[in-house]
């Protein structure tokens, strides 16, 4: 049933049949015949009494051939369509002669086919438009139109005519029984006197031939003068409706009263006279509620909602939704614990315990432990640990829990991309919950807990919303004392909350987050901490995990060392565990059989338990030619080794670049490049070489995309070893950015680098000379096997990375070569 004044937003517009199925299938808008607003060639599409105006959104069913075929062409060539109205309704296939000459061009934002053959659209009005001619019929109508601009010059009097107009829609609206919200807001934040006009003339309801009328309506003040004029008077009928409802209302006869009056008391009797179960339920919630320690207006809110539940029946729609709400908000910790003394020795303790090496780290969380002891309604940080995967960032967090003496819970925050992750969902949906803060609290029972956001550079932003926006919140020691989730509709204090967050890389945490957290980076581990890790921890683990007894199976460290070197390259330790674990099981098939009591695994036993080795010493064999010069490279699991090689062939002079280096690696070859031929005569370069060939720069693994300008010295490097035939030194790896002066500048990494080097069997590292402030950052155990050599300028690499020359320089290729 329509309303009096407006029709209803709902699928019953149709252009040919009436009624309309909405699905998702977006489409396009846009696209050929829009440009600007002179003379345009539009698809046309013929309606039967249906008026679409400019700015409103309407479905619309097509049903003929010819409409099908108009609006799927549109679709594909992503063009807009002009709407126009039949004279008559009752013609099946209209003609030019049958469509009045005014409509509206409109965008199709969704077309979907239903399952009954029809098909539905979702068209937004764009702009009025007249038809000057009408191009051709078949296979659909096309028509040559001049869009019609609305009138942008405000007056006193149309300023009035707008409020006036404002005023009449919402004194309509406020007389509805039942209005959409969407509608009263597009009302009431209507941006123009001609957007508002046309948007009553949409939902009024009146004659399409009176909607048809003032479509053609362009002068605006004709228009809000007719629009008024019909508003009143739908308002005067919605007022003379409500008084005959009251009228009827209060002439039902003595009987229907008394059958009503009956069905309310059979309804109330039914409540009544249900099993003591359900008031004990609701005394028992009552009860709980006060032994939950919740704040007064927490409390206020839980004994609203519970006063709705003592009215409702337990079957209604909304008692177990009320009932659920109830129990998260008795479930959760609101009171504070008794503080727990933190002893700083034992704090140590546990986490040598727990982990070797990472002093550094160690002391800043026993620092932070510290901090806390003296201050425990202090604001403490956001700790943050950064670092490749398998370095003991989240067991990190968990040794932190167990030397405060408080509850460790993990929050992963890996592929989360919906806001409600974070903040929960309105209860007004079906099945919401708390977010995974709130979950978590109530899963640790304490407000003092230790909370691990797990993977926090993960989180991802889509339609739902961005998490690490509502991140911000969490976060800061400002705010989460009053943290309100969406679910709860209450606040709730994080404040003694100790977040702690893990991530792998900093560049895909936005900064405004970023800047809450106090980032602590954990680099690799080198080769002498990984087998004491291997020692102390992995072996004894994985012996557990395979139901071996730790004196039936033993590894020896010259076995341990040979799995560092030969089967595992990585940062952390979970690959050298996975490799442990695999020795272990190929024993424990024997010990499960009875043919083994007892094994000793050493390092040549290691090819038969897990087969060739995976890695090998290739520095030796890749620098002994000219050309080919180490660099030192940083990636997201830790930093690694990187060949830069380069050769020679015949040509004019070009310089030919591959293994797949991006746009920074590439600007540093080219400056190296012409780096070598500035100063050729510097470094007993033959300048005829550069006329006569072509210089090729590969670096290995062309899989593996590569950027950045830290390879900069070593490119250099290689080619003045190429030019002048003098080999780099086989036990030297270098990084650094080179300048056109000459100048060696600093790059980062240089910890992940370094330990690098140091895993890969070098001795010597080339490092830029403003560098220097990252020595204290590198492990003592690689300080101790490298010799550092720092770089000023590039001819101190050239004189510290190539071996003197042992014979003459080689010749020049022949151009005819």
């Amino acid at each position: 049933m329509q309303n009096p004044v407006f029709t209803r937003t709902n699928p019953t517009f149709s252009a040919e049949t009436g009624g309309a199925s909405l699905s998702p299938a977006e489409a396009g808008a846009g696209g050929p015949g829009t440009q600007g607003n002179g003379a345009d060639t539009l698809i046309i599409l013929p309606v039967r009494s249906f008026v679409l105006f400019p700015g409103v959104v309407m479905p619309v069913v097509v049903g003929r051939p010819a409409s099908i075929a108009a609006a799927q062409q549109a679709i594909r060539e992503g063009r807009p369509v002009g709407i126009l109205m039949q004279r008559d309704p009752a013609v099946d296939e209209p003609g030019p002669m049958d469509l009045h000459r005014m409509g509206v061009v409109a965008n199709i934002l969704r077309y979907v086919t239903a399952p009954d053959g029809t098909h539905h659209l979702v068209c937004q009005g764009e702009q009025r438009f007249r038809v000057e001619e009408f191009v051709k019929e078949k296979p659909f109508i096309t028509a040559r139109v001049r869009r019609i601009e609305e009138s942008s010059e405000g007056t006193s009097e149309i300023e009035a005519r707008f409020v006036h107009l404002q005023g009449q829609a919402s004194e309509a609206l406020e007389l509805l029984p039942q209005v959409p919200q969407e509608l009263v807001a597009a009302v009431r934040g209507a941006a123009s006197p001609s957007a508002l006009a046309d948007l009553v003339a949409a939902y009024i309801d009146i004659s399409p031939e009176e909607k048809q009328e003032l479509l053609e309506t362009v002068d605006i003040v004709a228009r809000m003068n007719k629009v008024a004029r019909l508003l009143a008077h739908r308002i005067e009928v919605l007022r003379l409706s409500q008084e005959i409802g009251r009228q009827t209302k209060a002439s039902l006869d003595e009987r229907q009263r008394e059958v009503l009056l009956r069905e309310q008391m059979a309804a109330i009797q039914k409540q009544l006279g249900e099993d003591n179960g359900n008031s004990q339920e609701i005394a028992d919630l009552e009860k709980a509620i006060a032994d939950a320690g919740m704040p007064e207006d927490v409390e206020q809110m839980a004994r609203k909602e519970l006063g709705r539940l003592r009215r409702m029946p337990d079957a209604g729609a909304e008692y177990g939704m009320i009932r659920t709400y109830l129990d998260w908000l008795i479930a959760l910790p609101w009171k504070l614990p008794e503080e727990k003394a933190i002893d700083i020795a034992e704090a140590r303790r546990i986490l040598d315990e727990d982990h070797f090496g990472l002093d550094k780290i160690k002391r800043r969380i026993v620092e932070y432990l510290a901090v806390r002891k003296l201050a425990p309604n202090g604001k403490a940080p956001i700790l943050c640990f950064a670092g490749p995967p398998g370095v003991g960032k989240t067991s990190l967090g968990q040794s932190i829990a167990r030397a405060m003496g408080r509850a460790f819970v993990r929050v992963s925050l890996g592929g989360v991309h919906d806001e409600a992750e974070i903040r929960g969902h309105r209860r007004t949906y079906v099945g919401a919950l708390p977010g995974n803060i709130i979950q978590g609290i109530r899963k640790a029972g304490t407000r003092d807990c230790v909370m691990m956001l797990d993977e926090i550079d993960k989180m991802g932003s889509g339609i739902q919303g961005d998490p690490s926006a509502a991140m911000l919140e969490v976060l800061d020691p400002e705010q989460n004392g009053t943290f309100r989730d969406n679910y709860l509709g209450v606040p709730f204090d994080l404040s003694r909350v100790v977040f702690i967050a893990t991530a792998n890389m900093l560049d895909t945490i936005p900064g405004p987050l970023r800047d809450r957290m106090e980032i602590i980076t954990l680099s690799g581990y080198t080769d002498s901490e990984k087998l004491q890790i291997a020692r102390r921890y992995l072996v004894r683990r994985q012996l557990a995990a395979n139901g071996v007894a730790e004196g039936q199976v033993t590894i020896d460290d010259e076995a341990l060392k040979a799995m560092i070197r030969a089967y595992t390259r990585e940062a952390g330790v979970r690959n050298l565990e996975r490799e442990v674990g695999r020795a272990v099981r190929r024993l424990a098939v024997g010990i499960a059989e009875g043919t083994v009591e007892k094994a000793a695994i050493t390092a040549a036993d290691l090819p038969e338990l897990l087969g060739p080795p995976l890695f090998e010493d290739e520095v030796a064999l890749r620098v002994s030619v000219p050309g080919v010069a180490t660099g030192l490279a940083w990636t997201p699991v830790g930093g690694d080794i990187l060949f830069i090689e380069a050769t020679r062939v015949p040509g004019r002079g070009g310089l030919i670049l591959t293994g797949q280096l991006g746009d920074v690696m590439k600007e540093s070859a080219q400056a190296a490049m012409s780096l070598v031929k500035s100063r050729a005569a510097e470094f007993g370069i033959d300048p005829a070489l550069f006329e006569k060939n072509d210089v090729h720069v590969h670096v290995p693994a062309g899989a593996t995309p590569k950027d950045g300008p830290s390879a900069g010295v070593a490119m250099f490097t290689a080619l003045v070893s190429l030019l002048s035939g003098r080999t780099v030194r086989k036990d030297t790896a270098m990084t650094g950015e080179i300048s056109l002066r000459g100048l060696v500048l600093p790059v980062g990494g240089i910890k992940e680098k370094v330990v690098a080097a140091a895993r890969s069997g070098l001795t010597r590292v080339m490092l830029p000379a403003r560098n220097r402030r990252d020595y204290e950052d590198i492990p003592q155990d690689a300080r101790d096997r490298l010799d550092f050599v720092w770089l000023e300028r590039v001819e101190d690499a050239v004189l510290n990375a190539l071996e003197p020359a042992a014979e003459p320089a080689v010749a020049p290729l022949r151009a005819s070569a």
